[in-house]
């Protein structure tokens, strides 16, 4: 069983990072340089100017501990995320990507390889507009609050509402590779495929400093400034192929089909003589039955499944 008791100001932080070495991440995202010797967290994050009841909620969500967000600094944590949003989009995915073309055959001849780079591709894309809503929007509200402005058309719930753990399709890409594409005792595939099993992880822990310690501090601010009368201001299945083909209706297949061919849900209910509703209806069905839910996914997934030719795909692009 995890231990729970929360670390303190007083413990040695080389202490933390033995019990967890993902806390080496949090410390470079405070800022925090190694070569700290035997020094206490609340003297490292001294010498770094880091609020030490930050670094710590942070460091005790991430080892599974008892935290609280009562008493962190909100433009402290706001800093920490936007580090990592940097971290992730200019050196951990562009890494990942590098490593993918060096490990598949991106010659031109295999069809799934082209098709795995793509859904990466649009996958980086959707976690780069995640990051600078974030970034331009969220943490600019977050930052009026601290200074007594309130938002007006926008409030921390428009945004927890909206917040998608960006770490699922990251799984569906390794999900997909490992099922889909020949992996001939190919070591560097599956280093890659490590790297992208630790930025998923990463990922879904910084989805959840997010969700469970960022919202809820926003939250309580959002109602200290509405007490206060702060001034209003607009702020912006079966891992086999066959069956997984087979679990697939005929009509299911003609979607698969047509949303590989980038069709709308419009132009698919028009091709196939169906109404929106229940094409809408027919891929929710697909993307459970598949536990794909991309229409890159999709895409690979028709094509390695012998249901259209890559070519048919190029000659609509």
């Amino acid at each position: 069983m995890a231990d729970t008791v929360k670390y303190k100001p007083t413990d040695k932080l080389r202490n933390l990072v033995r019990d967890n070495s993902s806390l080496l991440m949090v410390m470079s995202r405070f800022g925090i340089s190694s070569g700290f010797g035997e020094k206490s967290v609340d003297e490292v994050c001294n010498m770094h100017g880091v609020d030490v009841a930050t670094f710590l909620a942070v460091a005790n969500l991430i080892s599974g501990k008892d935290n609280d967000h009562r008493s962190l600094s909100l433009s402290s944590l706001i800093g920490y995320l936007r580090r990592a949003h940097t971290y992730f989009l200019d050196y951990n995915l562009p890494t990942i990507r590098r490593r993918l073309i060096e490990a598949l055959d991106c010659s031109g001849s295999d069809d799934v390889a082209f098709l795995i780079l793509k859904f990466y591709d649009e996958y980086v894309t959707e976690v780069r507009k995640h990051m600078e809503y974030e970034d331009t929007v969220v943490f600019t509200y977050v930052d009026d609050l601290l200074q007594n402005r309130l938002g007006s058309g926008f409030t921390i719930s428009v945004f927890s509402g909206k917040h998608n753990h960006i770490d699922v399709k990251l799984k569906e890409l390794k999900d997909i590779v490992i099922s889909y594409y020949p992996n001939k005792c190919n070591d560097m595939l599956n280093s890659v495929l490590f790297d992208i099993i630790n930025c998923e992880q990463d990922l879904a822990s910084h989805c959840n400093v997010e969700d469970m310690l960022f919202i809820p501090a926003v939250e309580e601010l959002e109602r200290r400034v509405r007490e206060q009368g702060g001034c209003e201001t607009v702020a912006p299945a079966d891992d086999s192929d066959t069956s997984k083909a087979d679990i697939l209706s005929q009509r299911e297949k003609e979607i698969v089909v047509c949303i590989a061919k980038g069709m709308s849900n419009k132009e698919v209910a028009d091709a196939l003589n169906l109404s929106v509703h229940t094409v809408t209806t027919h891929r929710r069905n697909i993307s459970n039955k598949l536990q794909i839910h991309s229409p890159a996914g999709i895409t690979i997934y028709a094509i390695v499944n012998r249901l259209l030719d890559l070519h048919e795909i190029q000659r609509m692009q």
